[in-house]
């Protein structure tokens, strides 16, 4: 037998188009997500062209497009492909369902489309940045990197952190039998993780601090909504530099660690701010501790956003250190050690996308 080598170059150019491909039926997706199509689709079990358009309110030409469109790449479904164009009926599989439409589920990603349109909202400021070494303010990639982040997180928050508390007893344990414990989650965005940490402790203050004076708006709006705002508060501030007379039995940082300008700095404030016997807690991205060539997809996932959104906004704040993304394990302790901490450990809390550190003394 004849074995024919495939061209190099043939191979990368095939590759470099197919992710092209894929990246042109994500913005789809987002186009799905912002305008409405698929809870519409979802309200009406199925529809033809026309039918979503009235619904969603928009074009019944462009909803023919994104319909076969979606179809063509496997996210919707079509029953009568051999009828008139206009008269076919489209659906969401029932195992894209979740995916796409329910805010709950574990399985809803959708709301990292909306982070990657965020990203390539502000790319003419990102290619400014590499070219000047300046950065880009969080708040310049807007409410789809804002809403995305908080939605895509949710879900975690929702149906797992009282069991990352609870995978270190002697906190979970302190935090039950206290009278009213004082928890700190700093870098809490929209607060989601906010309010999971006062519906897991119901005899706990909690207090969620953020940078981002938009992400803070939102996070009060939602604990008003959750009927939790005796127990919970929100404050816009610098984490390096909060002020504050009160001391905490926990310390909360969910994936924001990576983000802030002077990390150390952050865990030296959160560390001033323990009671006797406090611990902080952070959770971020599992990466490799080292840089590999044959990186696998949730490796290259976290470099495309590091690329693009984590290290110029965190440059943007005139940083100490500028880490990106890549938050690996050995940075993490050489933080922890030049904060002061007497005890840093790897905590064991099982997560397919973040590793948690737990931090005493």
């Amino acid at each position: 037998m004849t074995t024919i080598d495939t061209d190099p170059r043939e191979a990368f150019a095939e590759r470099l188009i197919e992710d092209v491909t894929r990246s042109l039926e994500t913005l789809s997706v987002y186009l799905g997500t912002k305008l409405g199509l698929y809870h519409a689709l979802t309200d009406l079990g199925d529809a033809n062209p026309a039918a979503l358009a009235d619904a969603a309110a928009i074009d019944a030409r462009y909803a023919r497009e994104w319909l076969e469109h979606q179809t063509s790449a496997g996210y919707l479904a079509c029953d009568d492909l051999t009828a008139p164009a206009d008269e076919r009926r489209y659906r969401i599989p029932e195992a894209h369902a979740e995916v796409l439409t329910d805010a709950d589920s574990p399985f809803h990603v959708a709301p990292a489309v909306r982070m990657l349109a965020g990203v390539t909202s502000v790319l003419p400021q990102v290619l400014d940045a590499y070219r000047t070494g300046g950065g880009v303010p969080y708040g310049d990639y807007g409410e789809d990197i804002r809403r995305g982040i908080a939605g895509i997180n949710r879900p975690m928050f929702l149906h797992e952190l009282p069991e990352w508390i609870a995978a270190v007893p002697e906190v979970d344990r302190r935090l039950r039998e206290s009278t009213r414990p004082r928890i700190l989650d700093l870098g809490c965005g929209c607060g989601h993780s906010t309010l999971e940490l006062a519906r897991a402790y119901p005899n706990a203050q909690v207090v969620g601090v953020d940078l981002d004076k938009d992400s803070i708006v939102e996070a009060r709006a939602a604990a008003n909504e959750a009927d939790l705002t005796g127990r919970v508060s929100f404050t816009d501030a610098d984490a390096a530099e909060l002020a504050t007379e009160q001391r905490f039995e926990l310390v909360t940082m969910y994936e924001t660690l990576h983000d802030m300008g002077d990390p150390a700095g952050v865990l030296r404030t959160a560390r001033s701010l323990l009671s006797d016997g406090g611990a902080v807690l952070v959770g971020d991205e599992r990466v490799a501790d080292d840089l590999s060539a044959d990186g696998d997809l949730l490796e290259r996932f976290q470099f495309g956003w590091s690329v693009l959104h984590c290290l110029p906004a965190t440059i943007a704040e005139d940083p100490v250190e500028a880490n990106g993304t890549m938050l690996r394990a050995p940075t993490v302790a050489r933080w922890a050690a030049e904060a002061g901490y007497a005890d840093f450990e790897v905590a064991p809390i099982e997560n397919d996308f973040w590793r948690f550190y737990l931090m005493r003394g």
